[in-house]
Formats: C-alpha cells, structure tokens, sequence
C-alpha cells in the first residue's frame, strides 16, 4: 500500500513538470502538491530546477537574490560571486522531499567557488533530486509489477562572475541537466528516455554604500535556465525548461558593532509561454520574450503570474542569525503561500544553516513541516586584499 500511495504521490509531483508522453501522452496539466488544478497553472519539465537548494534563502521566503554573497551565490545570481570576500570554500545542503509521506525522496546541492583575484571569481555546483524507489506496475494487482526504478534528476553548472566597478558586477553560468524518470529495461516504457538539456544564466549585481548610516543598498537580476527544451519521448513532444527572470533587492543596516539587520525582496517570473493551445510548440526565444504578453487574461493575468518572495534576516556579532520570510503566489497560478523561518550560526570558517516552512494557503505542500540543512566552510587567502584592482 505504500508502495501505490508513493507512486501516486509521485505522479502528482512529475505530471507538475511536464507532459510525458510515455507515461501520461493524454494527461492535462499536472498538479504540484499545493497547487489549484487549473489550466492556468504555468508548467515546465525539470521543476526541480525551481527548488531553493539553501537553508540561508529558505528560512527568508526563498528571497535570495540580492542578500550578502556566500557558497550558495552561483544559484541566485552567479553576479554576487564577484563580491565574496573569501578566497574559496563551498557548501552542502540537503532538503527533505515530502517527509510527511515518505522517507526517501530528498535533494542535495554541493557547491563550490575560488576567487582568483579581487575581480574574478569561478564556482561550480550540482543540484541531485532522488525520487526514491519506485514500483512500476502494469494494473492494479500487486502481482502484476514490472520491476522496481529509482527516478532521479540533476544539474551540473560552471560559472563566472566578474567585478566591472567597484559597485557593480556580471556572471555567467553553463549548466547540463539530466532528468531520468522511467530508467530503461521496464517493460511498458520503452518509448519514454531520459531527458536533457543544456542551459545558461546571465546575471548583474549592484551595490551601493551609505557611510552615513552604515547602511548597504543592493539590487539584483538574472535569467536563469535558458536553455533547450525537454522531451521524454520523441522530438515532437517538447517542454519548455523553467527560465526565470528574478528582480530583487535588499537593504542591510548596521545597527551597532555587534547588530545588523538585512530586509530582502524579489519578484519571480516564468520567461515561458502562458498555457494555452500550441504554446509548448512556441520557438524557445519568441516564447520567452512573449512571456510578458501572451496570457489569456491580459495584463492582470501577467501581473499574476509574479510571484513575491520577502524576507528579513537579523545577525549577532556575526555569529548567530535569525530569519522570517514569507512566499506570495497568485491563487490562479499555483496558490504557493507559505511563511519561513530559520536559524544560522557561524564559527571561524564553519557555519551551519537550518529553515522551516509552514504554509497558509490550507494546502499540501512537498516542504511542510520539514527541517533544511546546509553546512559552509570559507577559508581566507590574505593576498587577495594586496592585488591591485583593473577598476582602480
């Protein structure tokens, strides 16, 4: 019984993210746990794409755009990495996948960066989904299986970012994704493959100083995931991958040597075509420019299709913080609405993050009442400050 109650689960989860042909050719728009069934929900392959990957953004409403650069940078705006102090370090996190249900589904995100001078900094991360084992049946009789299968996706991305000014920066990153939702050798799903694709982000990051208050101003932008369509199947039956345009800022105060305060804002939107009939057959750029126009309701629906991430963020010394957040999606687009909360400590080079999300839409969600982890470690190379800066 678990078993079917997994898969269930599951189908709910994949059906979210695309329209597989060999598993689901006649199914309308899937359903994500949390989200309305309506044909208005935006959908794309490889949502895991979209999950926030850290403990830091988690716990402040999945607003991570413009906060202080760290390890986990290269996923909000690769840009950020050009302002990271340290010399080089990395972070792990793990976050549980619908724990309420089942014990074995979980994402884990390993990335790194060294910054080769002031100006130039590299990284490089791999986001993991496991789905777990699955049991493939060919009817409802438990007799009659087909063999067990662990679907499983990840990302693997290189990037660079780059100091253009002293308050401004940009970066790149090339990222290869692999989703494997079926395996091969099961009877009943030779005509489904794993899909892949190969995709970019292109990001700026811009801060500015106030010594009068010791206060600190940044904004940030990105596109993240253009990139190729996926298909399960055979060329004609493509999905659009989840490219997304994130604006944001954040506004950091000092408010004694040992007390600061950081309030951070982003605005989300999906650069993929509106659901309507034909869109998935939309060429990649047309349908990302026509993103902004294309929903059926007009301008009201566009402006629906934002979703808001806030949040705010208070450190002790520098040593013991503590987050809130909230996570704002349009009832007709999904219905996402969540508050966060989090708790992160530091020592020496270590530190140790950890959120929680709650919803308050009276809806299921994949993350409810889980506990999400990431460990960093930085390791400073005093040469660093001595090198001369190209924008001096």
């Amino acid at each position: 019984m678990l078993i079917m109650n997994k898969l269930r689960f599951l189908s709910l989860i994949l059906l979210s993210g695309c329209a597989m042909s060999a598993l689901a050719q006649n199914t309308p728009t899937g359903t994500l746990i949390g989200q309305d069934s309506t044909n208005r929900i935006i959908t794309t392959a490889v949502p895991f794409l979209g999950i926030t990957p850290d403990a830091r953004a988690a716990g402040m409403g999945e607003a991570g755009g413009a906060i202080s650069p760290d390890a986990n940078s290269g996923y909000w705006n690769v840009a950020k990495l050009a302002f990271i102090e340290d010399g080089f370090g990395g972070s792990a996190s793990y976050t549980p996948w619908l724990r309420k249900i089942i014990d074995d589904m979980s994402i884990f995100y390993l990335s790194g960066y060294y910054k080769i001078n002031r100006e130039q900094t590299i990284a490089a991360s791999m986001k993991y989904f496991d789905m777990g084992v699955i049991q493939f049946n060919k009817g409802p009789n438990s007799i009659d299986q087909l063999g067990r299968y662990n679907p499983r996706e990840y990302a693997f991305d290189v990037s660079y970012a780059r100091m253009l000014t002293e308050a401004f920066s940009i970066g790149g990153a090339i990222r290869y994704i692999h989703s494997n939702l079926t395996g091969s050798g099961i009877p009943g799903t030779a005509d489904s493959r794993p899909g892949n694709s190969l995709a970019v982000d292109l990001g700026a990051y811009y801060t500015k100083p106030f010594v009068s208050n010791n206060s600190l101003l940044t904004f940030t932008g990105v596109i993240t995931n253009i990139g190729s369509k996926v298909t399960y199947s055979d060329g004609a039956n493509k999905d659009f991958i989840p490219i997304n345009l994130r604006i944001g800022s954040a506004y950091k105060m000092e408010l004694d040597p040992y007390n600061s305060l950081t309030f951070a804002l982003d605005f989300n939107k999906l650069m993929v075509p509106s659901p309507y009939p034909g869109s998935k057959s939309t060429p990649l750029l047309s349908g990302m420019f026509s993103s902004f126009t294309d929903a059926p309701g007009g301008f009201q629906e566009e402006i629906h299709e934002i979703m808001t991430a806030m949040g705010v963020e208070y450190w002790y010394n520098e040593t013991f913080a503590g987050r809130l957040g909230y996570f704002l999606e349009a009832n007709d687009k999904g219905n996402r609405k969540y508050f966060t909360a989090g708790l992160g400590f530091r020592y020496n080079q270590f530190g140790l993050d950890m959120a929680y999300m709650v919803p308050t839409n009276k809806k299921e969600n994949a993350l409810a009442e889980t506990l999400r982890l990431s460990l960093m470690m930085t390791l400073v190379r005093k040469e660093l400050t001595q090198d001369e800066s190209v924008t001096d």
